[in-house]
């Protein structure tokens, strides 16, 4: 898909019951202007509005899953261009999609790709990865999530480092923080991604989007309300066909032939 009518900035492939998303500005290390995110955006909502598709991977390149915004574009801006600009919606639209999303990194994940890996559910990185906060080094902050996500990941002290120095961490050092969850080798990164991403898919459609919810909301408010939402989203779960199946095929020992339903 591509607004300009040029070529896609994104390339969306199937995979079975995953949708990989190709990010594709080489040229640019995928810097995220607003077309970029504009056709993000949209191949995502026609992916989670599938219900043959159990989960994303979105993927970069190997030099560079994203290399932050797009420095160029952004420097002539003024105060009344960032209030009306686009990206505040992207990043709070991200929170929209209920199908689960998992990030396949190699090369620099920096700025806005630093941020777009941890909006993901799942991140595979290459040992190549390198992960970074750096708007402080422009004069600027992160705005699309980076200091509340990395905050809530990787707790307070440790997220400001990062946003305060803007200092990159590697793969390992990610890994070893907590908001990677593999880290592979790099012939093998992409693989991997949708590796993890067909375990996802292969699961009882309804209960994946339900937990990754309720997973979700462990990060929006104290625990008691965390509790009340999870058992809410369970009895969703348990009202499902999906759920009766999966009991009858443990009884009975055999694989469970998940409907959606």
């Amino acid at each position: 898909m591509s607004s300009s009518g040029g070529e896609p900035r994104v390339f969306a492939e199937r995979h079975g019951r995953v949708a990989l998303l190709q990010l594709n500005r080489p040229d640019q290390l995928n810097a995220l202007s607003p077309a970029m995110m504009d056709e993000l955006l949209f191949v995502l909502r026609e992916a989670d509005a599938d219900p043959e598709v159990g989960a994303v991977v979105i993927a970069g390149h190997e030099r560079a899953f994203v290399a932050g915004a797009d420095i160029k574009g952004m420097r002539q801006r003024t105060l009344a261009d960032v209030l009306a600009a686009p990206a505040s919606r992207f990043w709070m639209r991200l929170t929209e999609i209920e199908v689960p999303l998992v990030a396949a990194v190699s090369g620099a994940a920096l700025g806005g790709g630093c941020e777009l890996a941890l909006a993901c559910d799942l991140v595979v990185a290459s040992e190549t990865a390198t992960f970074s906060q750096a708007e402080i080094k422009v004069g600027i902050m992160p705005g699309g999530g980076g200091t509340q996500r990395l905050a809530r990941t990787i707790g307070k002290h440790r997220a400001m480092e990062m946003v305060l120095t803007g200092r990159p961490v590697t793969a390992v050092e990610a890994y070893a923080l907590g908001f990677v969850n593999r880290v592979v080798d790099p012939a093998s990164w992409r693989d991997e991604a949708l590796t993890l991403a067909q375990e996802v898919a292969a699961g009882p459609p309804i209960a994946v989007r339900l937990a990754k919810r309720a997973v979700l909301s462990a990060e929006e408010g104290p625990l008691a309300l965390g509790m009340l939402a999870e058992r809410k989203l369970m009895e969703l779960a348990f009202a499902s066909d999906d759920r009766v199946e999966g009991m009858t095929a443990f009884v009975e020992r055999r694989p469970p032939q998940w409907s959606g339903r």
